[in-house]
């Protein structure tokens, strides 16, 4: 049931976005208030990554627990004190509330990458993602 889930999403994402722009990009493709959990909601996000391109470190809301699969290419990913890990086209990890994302990376310098979360979230949340400065 989650695979026949995400990979609808996947064609929803592929169709709002088409073609990938020259810089990396985050998109909100599908926000849905969930109905049998009262104030949460499930927000999936795509982002893609042009070759060589980066995410500044960040967290997400105390809320959030994500879910997030590679669709293309290969990511690299730190949560937390963790190491450092390399997640290719069809493998997922979870990031828990309050955790911090240290290194997320396309792990290529010649192919874009593309990585769909799935995040189920406060309904109020409206900023799913804060960058370190």
């Amino acid at each position: 049931m989650i695979r026949t889930f995400l990979a609808a999403m996947a064609l929803v994402a592929a169709s709002v976005t088409g073609v990938a722009a020259h810089d990396d990009s985050v998109k909100l493709v599908y926000d849905q208030a969930l109905p049998n959990v009262p104030g949460k909601s499930m927000k999936v996000v795509l982002v893609e990554y042009e070759p060589g391109g980066s995410s500044p470190a960040h967290t997400h809301p105390n809320s959030a627990f994500i879910y997030a699969t590679v669709l293309e290419g290969a990511v690299r990913s730190k949560v937390n004190d963790g190491p450092v890990k390399t997640y290719r086209a069809g493998e997922s990890f979870s990031e828990f509330p309050g955790d911090h994302h240290g290194v997320s990376e396309n792990a290529s310098k010649t192919k874009r990458a593309r990585l769909l979360a799935v995040f189920v979230v406060d309904t109020n949340e409206t900023n799913l993602t804060t960058y370190e400065k």
